[in-house]
């Protein structure tokens, strides 16, 4: 195979060969990579005389479409459409018709030849110019359609994206108002009232308690869709679908119908009531156990609810079906989903996910699936009813926000993919390249690399989408809160593939379409009032986080991460402004397990470590770097004297864990998220990345019920100590 043309055509699918490793190393992929990526993208590249087909057949597919399917454009920018004809056509009069986005019509003519010429090229022995068409037009931010015609008729169609120049922020925040909040997992908050999980009425009373102290915003984990009837897939990162929410946060309690008998009857039933005490008690979510409480009690509800309120001309029933109906097939596919897999698993069949699904049913535009959807219309109309409760119900806890003042309110996190078995691929298989997985490079906290599991979306199938997968994703995302923070914000440049079988270190990065994609973002952003935060950490280049930057986007920085070369760490004072600053993140552990070396541990207890050298290289740096932060903490008179100088006899206290928290807090960052279990020093992890049955990740609860935190005279003490710091902050 000859490497030139192999990589030529690597170049014209954006995948880098070159790039810097998280050690500042120029670094080159593989070159048996280079055709692992591109067959994950459909091509065979088994002979040069296939390449060179595939590579003529992709040039031709361009030029004999008069219009890109979609093009991206700032509000500020002049508008060039780039036309594609042969040369017979191109002085013949043609026009735009352009229908906006609120329904207006306007029309553009204009002769091609008169127009600046961009490109030609030879098409099957026929000359082809490409045009840039300037329209000295008007246009609002928004979506609109753009029709070519010629004597009538239709020759191409294209979506033109207008965008504002950057991502929305609060007025307050953009007058300097510099903010705390706190993240909580959701599922781990434990409550006087709710079934072993925490569910949108625990928020609710979390934001009403945490406004209180003067918190301006409550941060959630993923709360995306994950598999009803396979409750044990329990990661946020690894949804079935990011566009719907995860049903085990509704409150049944809290639907209307729940005090009618017939449900009543069930959650009074002897083994009910055994399965909710052991949920409840359990120091673990039992995600089996919640599933089964919250499925056969929201069932029961269902039918009673279906009887009474959506079969007529009721207000409840008009607001299910626009709900349903703004869902559109993704919402379709995922009831019709949720519903399969469920009826699979209760005939003892495979059902992890679409991919052991019958050959039938392996994809939801399959005949069989739509005969099933019709035979069992019931329990498909049962999933659309968790969705539309599960909205309700997040909405109610977002205006708790609203009514309450906070600055941001909720925000929200939108996780990097989908998981392998997702019902999101199962509905858009052209979309997602199945045979590769998004990871990470190596880096130095993963020296091999990682592998998420979660198949990459084809940019190339995306942009012939016109992007509606990322509008859609980024709308959705951004309902009834204040704020989304996109894990691994660097997807919206590049992401990392590992092809099936290779290792992470094998893989290479994908291209995306980083401007399009952030005109998008902005768009969404000031359209849902969201300030956006992107999660840049690991390998990101420099320019990359500058781009972020000036389109609005928040940077993502952890104290613990903010080293300087001598192993000091930075002022919180020297963050940018732009930026939201915390302690630690779902992957690290708590203040108190840091301190007291327990993430290493634990590591060495399950056997994450190779050998004792690793493990004791990486003691010794936890404790210079201890040291480095009592140096900080003295330094800048975040924490009392009387608080330990010296790392070997300064173990973590009460003292020191808020003198952290106060010490963040009197940074330059707008925005300060810290930890509900660092305010109740816990000490176990959340997540140990790089595990699966090794350690219970998403399953620890907090060690409180959100009834008492707040009772405490400590904990309102420190966040007294929180808002003084950030409004000294803001005026400095």
């Amino acid at each position: 195979m000859t490497q030139q043309l192999l990589q030529q055509l690597v170049e014209m699918r954006g995948i880098e060969t070159h790039y810097v490793d998280a050690w500042g190393n120029p670094t080159t992929i593989a070159e048996p990579s280079k055709a692992k990526l591109l067959n994950a993208l459909g091509y065979d590249t088994s002979s040069d005389e296939k390449i060179q087909s595939q590579i003529a057949q992709d040039v031709s597919s361009v030029w004999l479409s008069p219009l890109n399917p979609v093009q991206v454009v700032r509000a500020t920018e002049a508008i060039y459409l780039p036309v594609r004809l042969p040369i017979e056509l191109v002085n013949d009069e043609h026009v735009f018709e352009i229908t906006l986005e609120d329904g207006s019509q306007k029309q553009y003519p204009f002769t091609p030849v008169d127009q600046k010429m961009t490109s030609m090229a030879h098409i099957d022995e026929v000359e082809f110019h490409e045009y840039a068409v300037k329209l000295p037009l008007d246009f609002p931010l928004g979506y609109h359609n753009i029709v070519l015609k010629a004597d009538d008729d239709q020759l191409g169609t294209s979506r033109l994206i207008v965008a504002p120049e950057a991502c929305y922020s609060p007025n307050e925040i953009k007058d300097g108002k510099k903010i705390w909040g706190l993240s909580v997992q959701l599922y781990c908050v434990r409550s006087e009232n709710n079934w072993g999980i925490g569910d949108f009425s625990d928020l609710a009373k979390l934001i009403d308690n945490a406004a209180g102290v003067g918190a301006d915003f409550i941060g959630l984990n993923p709360i995306h869709a994950l598999y009803p009837a396979n409750p044990n897939a329990c990661s946020p990162y690894g949804p079935s679908s990011r566009r719907w929410l995860n049903y085990l946060y509704i409150d049944v309690t809290a639907v209307e119908g729940f005090d009618d008998k017939s449900v009543q009857d069930v959650v009074n039933a002897d083994d009910f009531v055994d399965t909710l005490k052991h949920a409840r008690d359990a120091e673990h979510v039992d995600y089996e156990a919640v599933a089964k409480l919250k499925l056969s009690a929201l069932y029961a509800l269902f039918n009673i609810y279906d009887k009474q309120f959506l079969r007529g001309k009721t207000p409840q029933n008009k607001a299910f079906n626009a709900f349903v109906e703004a869902g559109g097939e993704s919402l379709d596919m995922l009831a019709v989903y949720d519903a399969l897999q469920s009826k699979l698993k209760s005939d003892g069949k495979e059902s992890w996910g679409w991919p052991v699904f019958p050959k039938a049913y392996k994809d939801y535009h399959n005949s069989a699936v739509a005969k099933f959807k019709k035979d069992n219309a019931h329990d498909v109309k049962f999933y659309l009813f968790l969705q539309w409760i599960a909205a309700q119900q997040l909405d109610m806890a977002s205006s708790r926000a609203l009514d309450a003042n906070m600055t941001i309110g909720l925000y929200r996190d939108l996780a990097v993919g989908v998981s392998e078995g997702s019902a999101e691929i199962w509905g858009n298989k052209d979309l997602y390249c199945i045979d590769a997985s998004v990871g990470a490079p190596p880096d130095i906290l993963g020296p091999l690399g990682q592998n998420w599991g979660l198949p990459p979306m084809d940019p190339q199938k995306l942009y012939e989408q016109q992007y509606q997968p990322i509008i859609d994703l980024f709308a959705s995302n951004m309902a009834s809160s204040g704020s989304l923070r996109i894990d691994h914000v660097m997807a919206l440049l590049r992401l990392w593939w590992v092809c099936k079988g290779d290792s992470a270190k094998e893989g290479g990065y994908v291209y995306y379409p980083v401007d399009d994609l952030l005109g998008i973002l902005a768009l969404e952003s000031h359209r849902n009032e969201s300030l956006v935060i992107g999660e840049d950490l690991g390998t990101v280049p420099e320019e990359i986080r500058s781009k972020l930057a000036q389109n609005g986007v928040y940077s993502y920085r952890v104290f613990f991460f903010e080293q300087a070369e001598d192993g000091g760490f930075y002022s919180p004072s020297h963050y940018p402004e732009q930026s939201m600053s915390t302690l630690t993140t779902h992957d690290m552990p708590t203040l108190i397990g840091y301190w007291h070396c327990l993430d290493l541990e634990l590591g060495k207890e399950i056997g994450l470590y190779p050998t004792d050298d690793i493990l004791q290289t990486l003691y010794a740096d936890r404790h210079e770097n201890k040291q480095e932060i009592l140096n900080t903490l003295h330094g800048h008179h975040s924490t009392p004297e009387h608080v330990g100088h010296d790392v070997n006899v300064t173990g973590m206290n009460r003292e020191l864990n808020n003198g952290m928290q106060v010490h963040m807090a009197g940074g330059s960052s707008a925005l300060l998220s810290l930890q509900l279990e660092d305010w109740l020093e816990m000490d176990k992890p959340v997540n140990i990345p790089g595990t699966f049955n090794e350690y219970p990740n998403w399953r620890r609860k907090l060690t409180q019920n959100i009834e008492s935190i707040f009772e405490s005279h400590d904990i309102n003490a420190l966040a007294s100590k929180l808002t003084a710091a950030r409004k000294q902050a803001s005026n400095r």
